[in-house]
């Protein structure tokens, strides 16, 4: 008791109001333009701009590149079957971008 007169009242209010700007915070980060946690939708660039994923193939359409990146798989090498603006293209890591080329060439 503050003043003779039962708070108890007054601090549940206060609390409530609390209560309410906490979840108003977490709504304006939650919807909050250029740091949303869900992924945007991908977009095709030259094949050169994939990171560490260097273009080891060039099929004419995805059953061909398919085929290639089922080849790579079987060997061992992570491949990735990609859509540039050139095409389809098979992508591996940098490091196994040698060793990728060696068994897409023996037939």
């Amino acid at each position: 008791m503050l003043g003779g007169i039962d708070n108890g009242l007054y601090f549940k209010s206060l609390a409530g109001f609390a209560v309410v700007a906490f979840l108003a915070l977490i709504l304006r980060w939650a919807f909050s333009n250029g740091k949303s946690l869900v992924e945007r939708p991908g977009r095709r660039g030259k094949a050169d701009e994939y990171g560490l994923f260097v273009s080891v193939a060039s099929p004419t359409n995805f059953i061909e590149g398919e085929m290639l990146r089922q080849k790579l798989l079987e060997a061992g090498i992570k491949a990735n079957l990609t859509q540039t603006l050139e095409g389809p293209r098979v992508m591996v890591f940098t490091k196994d971008a040698n060793i990728a080329r060696a068994v897409l060439a023996a037939k």
